[in-house]
């Protein structure tokens, strides 16, 4: 008996391989070689191909296809309808199925709803990338980034706010948290109350309104 969930509209093929307290909703495909961790959870139409390999607690939401080639890190969001690629130059008459390129989704980094990440980047530790950006280059730790082509519009905290008002040394200060980051060098920010790897304290994995962010 599998200890993870798949609903009865679901495949999850022979080959797969699903982690402990997964669940997989309606209409989803795993394929054959496909790797998913621990606790992680699928919604609805989602397909993940093989060759795939997604780490413990990541949440996918509605309609999104992740293809060969793709490497998602622990704790990644990846928001309604958003598109990865594993093909720059992609033509229906050339075979590039060897020709793959990597795409890498770095640990708590988040995707919004009908964002595009084209394939061969990496997206840094906590980066935001907002809905409906287009993404075709690097993207640095923390980063927060808008619009088509994505710019980088600010720093974001693992909370998910914008990093303001910084100090006399460069410190800014999570609203909902109070974690503390400052930029360790230029274009580089680090959290300073927290290891780099080490998950959020259980007493700040739950959520607080804040409202003022995006204005």
């Amino acid at each position: 008996m599998s200890d993870f969930f798949v609903h009865d509209s679901s495949y999850v093929d022979e080959g797969a391989s699903v982690g402990s307290g997964t669940k997989i909703w309606h209409f989803c495909h795993i394929l054959p070689g496909a790797v998913i961790g621990e606790r992680c959870s699928f919604g609805q139409n989602c397909s993940i191909a093989s060759g795939v390999v997604i780490g413990n607690n990541v949440k996918v939401q509605n309609n999104v296809s992740i293809y060969e080639g793709t490497v998602i890190e622990d704790d990644v969001f990846l928001g309604p309808s958003c598109v990865l690629t594993n093909v720059t130059n992609p033509r229906s008459q050339v075979v590039r199925r060897a020709l793959y390129e990597k795409t890498l989704l770095r640990r708590g980094a988040t995707i919004g709803a009908n964002a595009t990440i084209v394939c061969g980047i990496e997206i840094g530790r906590y980066a935001f990338v907002a809905a409906g950006a287009v993404v075709a280059k690097n993207v640095p730790d923390y980063a927060m980034m808008v619009g088509v082509p994505a710019r980088q519009k600010g720093w974001m905290s693992r909370h998910g706010h914008l990093l303001r008002n910084p100090d006399s040394e460069g410190t800014m200060t999570c609203p909902e948290s109070g974690l503390r980051y400052r930029e360790s060098s230029p274009g580089m920010l680090r959290c300073l109350d927290l290891d780099e790897d080490a998950p959020l304290p259980k007493d700040l994995a739950v959520g607080k309104m804040i409202y003022d962010d995006f204005k």
